[in-house]
């Protein structure tokens, strides 16, 4: 039957989409750091399947077929027999024998194949659990087939219940999904599928639709809401977690305007105060400059040229760059790279609103780290540069400045707007992959009380992240002079 191409579009985005139980079995993605798991996944990798439909094999469990990929059919199999083997070794079947063919292969001890009993005890495939060696189903009384466990899911009314329970807001997902995207034209759906298979690496443009009623199990599902739980985050539970990233239509457009973009990578989930991650650290005020030695050539020369080439009256607080009056534009921040306690490449002056700092980046441009070289890099650097990916996307906004973790990593924040009010503890904060952060609080700076903090060298206009490893006293890096890779965020304004 002829299908339209709009048609093909909205089946493969459906495909695309982010399952919760098959992510949970899958042994990728940004989980299980070094530095500390996330608790949960917090943007999960969505995983195209071309082939096959959308029904209950997206939503069972994975167990068996992990399970199935580890072992292989065939060898599960023989496996199996083996274990029930007390004796010699049996004739075992060979898949695909023909009948003219040699149909039976003797597995020998010591031979290939072969597996000592006490290996073989240990393995169990819940599919050929209810047949025996010839293939037929196995008696009730088998002894085997009672020491055999029987796979979770068909287990008793409960299981079946809320197995049950699963499809049916599975397809009530399905069906709301589908009603969302036959409203879109196909150069939006087009952007919206460039945007998914990239995972954001190309996050193309705004994809509007009008503001609908939508609703999924009996609550309000906002567009950005619905797809932001689809592709990105499957335990997203209101909009107001999400922020729009800056050029965005969201961003500028009111918040009850006719339109709103649904581009799920044109959002973020907020870190805010209140919001998990906690803080991973606080440092003792003795010890908490000790990264910034003043007796270290190479750490202060990013602070001497930023002071020197940052030019500000003191006390004044106006972003030259939005200055009318002023005759050319000014950057409003200096981003310097570092690997432990050397810079690497010179200062990179941000005149845009935004940009994007990245080791490898499919489309866009900005401060690419990737092309920094040095003559000798140690190996944990390598590791953490190849988990750098899509990096960061900084950006100046009314409020301050954000970070957004566009990597599948999370990185590791400290600002002084981030410290505890009245507190002199620094603060480092986790931001897990897909999260924004404001770094950098304007109307905060303008309060604290930067005479107190007089331990070691201090710049209350300074932003440190590192990328994928933590420090503190919860780690074995104490200073973030001991992280692989890291960056220092030298603001202009407030200067």
């Amino acid at each position: 039957m002829f299908r339209s191409k709009r048609s093909g579009l909205v089946r493969r985005l459906w495909r695309s989409r982010v399952v919760p139980d098959r992510e949970e079995g899958s042994g990728g993605g940004c989980g299980g750091d070094e530095d500390g798991s996330l608790g949960s996944r917090a943007e999960p990798a969505p995983r195209a399947r071309e082939g096959g439909g959308c029904g209950r094999s997206e939503v069972r469990s994975v167990a068996p077929r992990r399970l199935r990929d580890a072992v292989g059919p065939r060898g599960a199999l023989i496996a199996g027999r083996r274990r029930r083997t007390g004796g010699p070794p049996r004739p075992v079947s060979e898949p695909g024998a023909g009948a003219g063919g040699s149909p039976l292969d003797v597995v020998e001890p010591g031979g290939p194949g072969w597996l000592p009993e006490s290996d073989c005890e240990t393995v169990t495939c819940c599919l050929f659990s209810e047949r025996d060696a010839a293939g037929a189903p196995r008696d009730s009384g088998d002894p085997q087939a009672r020491q055999s466990p029987e796979p979770e899911e068909g287990g008793g009314p409960r299981s079946r219940e809320a197995r049950s329970r699963l499809l049916l807001l599975e397809q009530e997902l399905k069906t709301v999904t589908y009603s969302l995207l036959k409203r879109l034209k196909e150069r939006s759906l087009d952007t919206l599928l460039e945007a998914v298979e990239s995972r954001g690496g190309v996050p193309g443009g705004c994809v509007l639709v009008p503001r609908a009623d939508l609703r999924l199990g009996g609550q309000p599902a906002p567009p950005q809401l619905l797809l932001g739980r689809l592709f990105r985050w499957p335990d997203l539970q209101h909009a107001v977690e999400l922020k729009p990233l800056c050029g965005c239509h969201s961003f500028a457009a009111a918040a009850d305007g006719p339109t709103v973009c649904c581009n799920p990578y044109h959002f973020s989930r907020l870190c805010g105060p209140e919001s998990p991650p906690p803080p991973y650290s606080r440092l003792s005020p003795p010890d908490q400059h000790k990264p910034l030695d003043l007796s270290d050539s190479t750490l202060s020369y990013t602070e001497t040229e930023a002071t020197n080439s940052l030019i500000t009256a003191p006390g004044e607080f106006s972003d030259a760059s939005m200055s009318p009056d002023a005759t050319k534009p000014s950057h409003w921040c200096s981003v310097a790279y570092w690997e432990h306690r050397t810079r690497v490449g010179r200062l990179y002056a941000v005149y845009d609103q935004a940009v994007s700092i990245f080791y490898d980046l499919p489309q866009g441009s900005g401060f690419c780290l990737g092309q920094l070289n040095l003559e000798q890099r140690s190996e944990s650097v390598r590791r953490t540069r190849s988990k750098i990916g899509f990096g960061i996307l900084l950006s100046k906004e009314p409020d301050g400045v954000w970070a957004y973790n566009r990597g599948e990593h999370p990185i590791f924040v400290n600002s002084p707007t981030l410290d505890a009010p009245g507190g002199r503890a620094l603060v480092v904060r986790k931001v897990p992959p897909g999260y924004s952060i404001k770094v950098f609080d304007f109307e905060r700076s303008g309060l604290l009380q930067h005479a107190d903090a007089a331990h070691g060298p201090y710049d209350p206009h300074s932003v440190r992240i590192s990328f994928a490893k933590g420090w503190g006293p919860c780690y074995s890096r104490q200073f973030i002079t001991s992280c692989p890779c890291w960056l220092e965020i030298l603001l202009n304004n407030h200067r």
